[in-house]
């Protein structure tokens, strides 16, 4: 455990909880949080999970965008359902990632967890793309993601991140709950 695992955890926490709340303020502290992270995942040679974190970033700011301006008048997203069709076309995208990246990091790469790794990274992006357009749905597939990360870390010995992962898993289940409250979504049913 290093000083600069602590600081990202840290980060992370208050990123979701903030991200629970609904507040954009979310998205820069989760960008602060997954460039630190690209840093401890090189030096931990986690590379799917370091390339996780460079695309991280990038939704970052595309989250952030759309949560202050996004939506049809530009004024920021609302919570809303992803229909079946989106989700459907969305996890086979994640399954076909999980595919590619899973084998390009066991074919050329040193990686330590090559499979399982590329997996969560896939999914991981998908749950990520569905928070960053205020879909409901992000909170469960977060929960599932999260779960395989506390167990993944366990196993890799990085139990901060673990207990960072399980913190997470805990606000996905908090966020499920509140976000189904969200008005614009009862609204819209």
């Amino acid at each position: 455990m290093s000083w600069l695992e602590l600081v990202a955890a840290g980060l992370g926490i208050i990123s979701v909880w903030l991200t629970v709340r609904q507040n954009p303020w979310c998205w820069p502290i989760g960008l602060i949080m997954v460039l630190l992270y690209t840093w401890l995942f090189y030096d931990w040679r986690l590379y799917s999970n370091l390339l996780l974190q460079v695309l991280f970033a990038a939704l970052q700011i595309y989250g952030w965008w759309q949560w202050t301006r996004g939506g049809e008048r530009h004024d920021g997203r609302q919570v809303s359902l992803l229909p079946a069709a989106g989700i459907t076309r969305d996890l086979a995208a994640g399954t076909l990632g999980a595919l590619v990246l899973g084998y390009l990091m066991a074919s050329f790469t040193d990686a330590s967890s090559p499979w399982l790794d590329a997996a969560l990274t896939a999914f991981s992006l998908v749950a990520q793309w569905w928070m960053a357009q205020k879909r409901l749905q992000c909170w469960a597939l977060w929960t599932l993601v999260d779960l395989c990360y506390v167990a993944f870390f366990i196993a890799t010995e990085l139990y901060l991140t673990a207990g960072l992962y399980a913190a997470f898993t805990l606000l996905a289940i908090s966020g499920w709950i509140g976000w189904r409250k969200d008005p614009a979504l009862r609204d819209a049913a």
